[in-house]
């Protein structure tokens, strides 16, 4: 009976075991996109390097604007409503969410995906579609993640933080939304830069704030947690400048908010790091935060360096510090953690994570770096392409993980 059952669709059928869990959906749309987005990106990039290897059409909106949005808000928040939609209710003592909670949201982040991807690739309002189909899964999110916070009686400030950088993303994808139907194309550039700070930042930040202390804690005999509120909302409000200075094109004076920023993160980073031995899984942590004040040095060089009226010296490499080097490491780091918990696996950094984590220290470095070299397109095709060896093989082990039922037999 039970093979019977696995053969028509029972409970540890692959695509019922996919819907089993939040985390379990939702990260499997963000692995898939890891690759699908990069993928175009890098034959993009390729194109428009070496025209004679390959063909791509130039999107519209610009490909390198497209490029931004669909990892802000398409790529990186999956992962975000997978890792929320299973600690909100945690945090907060209340029920789990249930399939129609979150199954909606994986469609919607999915499908939207999929079709940005298909516009970009020339299929008519492909992206148009996939923009409206990730804000309807985005609001569904939404509303189970607001429910939780209306009925939390904890005053729970990091789930209030991690709600309030959704929001704004929300309205940040939809300020593009709205710029492909005719608005202006200022929006597009206020689009982006509320993704950076205004939705990952504050997220990123928030759950390192939330659990880094806490993991180590638990593993490192007399670890300290230091975590205390002032810092949060400090760095939000920060973020809050940076982001308000971007938006009024005033770069000369982002060092305002980039050296506090620089200070904080080097501050944290110190309070944070665990002396003495300690697990790999719990290691890569604090290595992945080490690339924040790296990040936060180069804006504010870029910053002074605009203010004594040189330009921008080192283009997008800032920007690509905290993409590649803070947003990757710690994908890594915290995705591997989550999948090998919540799949009853040990708490370890298998070998594909390994390689991966190692991998993106090298893209990153590669990336930052491509921006001051002598054949910048180059290094930017060669970067997208290294994300796609780094990131492959882990990809491929999460997306068995979340297609088979636990290892140690238990549900979810």
């Amino acid at each position: 009976m039970d093979a019977d059952r696995t053969r028509h669709g029972g409970a540890s059928a692959p695509f019922v075991q996919l819907a089993a869990a939040p985390h379990r959906l939702m990260f499997f749309v963000g692995s898939a996109n890891v690759l699908l987005a990069m993928g175009w990106w890098a034959a993009w990039l390729a194109a428009a390097r070496w025209p004679g290897l390959l063909r791509m059409p130039q999107p519209e909106p610009y490909a390198g604007w497209l490029h931004a949005i669909v990892m802000q808000y398409q790529m990186l928040p999956s992962f975000f409503f997978g890792f929320l939609l299973t600690t909100f209710p945690r945090w907060m003592g209340l029920p789990d969410a249930a399939r129609w909670h979150y199954v909606p949201v994986g469609v919607g982040m999915f499908g939207g995906q999929v079709a940005t991807l298909l516009g970009a690739l020339g299929a008519p309002a492909g992206v148009e579609v996939g923009v409206a189909m990730t804000l309807a899964g985005w609001a569904a999110g939404l509303c189970f993640l607001g429910d939780l916070l209306l009925r939390d009686r904890n005053r729970t400030w990091h789930a209030r933080s991690c709600f309030a950088a959704l929001v704004l993303g929300w309205f940040g994808l939809a300020a593009f939304g709205a710029a492909l139907l005719g608005g202006q194309v200022q929006w597009i550039f206020a689009s982006i830069k509320i993704g950076t700070f205004g939705l990952l930042l504050p997220v990123y930040f928030t759950v390192a704030h939330r659990m880094f202390p806490f993991f180590a804690g638990n593993v490192v005999p007399g670890y300290v947690a230091w975590r205390p509120m002032w810092l949060l909302a400090a760095f939000w409000a920060l973020c809050l400048l940076h982001l308000g200075l971007e938006l009024v094109h005033g770069y000369a004076w982002l060092w305002l908010a980039d050296l506090p920023l620089l200070a904080l993160a080097m501050l944290v980073l110190g309070r944070w790091w665990p002396r003495g031995r300690k697990p790999g899984i719990l290691a890569v942590l604090f290595i992945g935060l080490a690339w924040l004040p790296v990040t936060f040095a180069l804006y504010a060089a870029q910053s002074l360096v605009y203010f004594a009226g040189d330009g921008f010296i080192l283009g997008r490499a800032p920007a690509h510090a905290l993409f590649v080097g803070f947003f990757g490491s710690l994908l890594v780091a915290m995705v591997t953690r989550v999948t090998q918990g919540h799949s009853g696996r040990k708490m370890e950094m298998p070998a594909v994570a390994w390689f991966a984590f190692a991998a993106v220290q090298l893209v990153a470095v590669a990336r930052v770096a491509a921006d001051i070299a002598p054949d910048p397109g180059a290094w930017w095709a060669l970067a997208a392409i290294g994300w796609l060896v780094a990131f492959g093989p882990w990809v491929a082990r999460l997306g068995r993980i979340y297609l088979a039922p636990r290892a140690d037999g238990r549900p979810g």
